[in-house]
């Protein structure tokens, strides 16, 4: 292909030369050189088109078939898994697939499965029925560490986050006792003593905050407590004067 199109540029430019020429016989071959080089062109352009086709057809076959074994195995996965899913639920749940399971479906089969065991008589032999519940044991608790506390408490001892959260508990409130007072020489005559009681406060505000932050690395999760702001603490003063 590439020869063909050497000569027809090479036709094309010897027809230029010759239609130059003021000879008519010389313009007529012009004529007939610039017609046969067109025609070549369209020939070398229409021959690599088939080409091109077959390329690209070729490779979408070759992606249509290499997409149907990857979809088949999908669908077969997808089929297992709901399978799988489907013996996990109860009966009255099996074979629902496309159906959405709300939460209110779940529930219903729950209480039907309650009032069934209820009209068989499984809830009238349990252990403890008619007698009080026995709140000393903690079922949720480590079995050491609920021990542990019951012997503390015997002896009139207490674990330290205990203690400790009863003396932050107390100095808060302290703190916003003192707070209070000195509040109320702000903006009057004894301004002067609002601003020197202000700095002392932050300084035991800042004391509180560390005692906080040492409560709560050694309380049990779930018992953390949050730590004073000083902006959030004057906002309760303006908001209840």
């Amino acid at each position: 292909m590439a020869t063909r199109l050497g000569r027809a540029r090479a036709w094309a430019i010897a027809a230029a030369l010759i239609s130059s020429s003021t000879s008519p016989l010389l313009r007529n071959s012009a004529a007939s050189v610039q017609a046969s080089s067109s025609f070549l062109a369209v020939v070398d352009h229409g021959a690599s088109k088939p080409r091109q086709l077959r390329a690209f057809s070729s490779s979408s076959s070759f992606s249509q078939t290499s997409q149907k074994p990857k979809g088949k195995v999908t669908d077969r996965l997808s089929s297992v898994i709901d399978a799988v899913n489907d013996r996990k639920l109860p009966p009255e749940l099996r074979g629902q697939r496309n159906n959405v399971r709300s939460e209110t479906d779940i529930i219903n089969v729950v209480e039907q499965r309650i009032w069934h065991s209820m009209e068989e008589g499984q809830f009238e032999n349990l252990p403890g029925k008619g007698k009080p519940l026995d709140l000393s044991v903690n079922p949720h608790a480590d079995p050491a560490e609920d021990t542990l506390y019951r012997i503390l408490s015997k002896n009139g001892c207490a674990p330290e986050w205990v203690e400790l959260n009863k003396e932050v508990r107390n100095r808060i409130a302290e703190w916003r006792a003192a707070l209070r007072k000195a509040w109320s020489f702000k903006g009057g005559q004894d301004d002067d003593k609002w601003t020197e009681g202000s700095e002392a406060l932050k300084l035991q505000l800042q004391d509180i905050n560390d005692k906080v932050f040492r409560y709560n690395l050694i309380v049990p999760f779930g018992r953390q407590m949050f730590g004073l702001k000083w902006e959030k603490e004057l906002d309760r003063l303006t908001e209840t004067a």
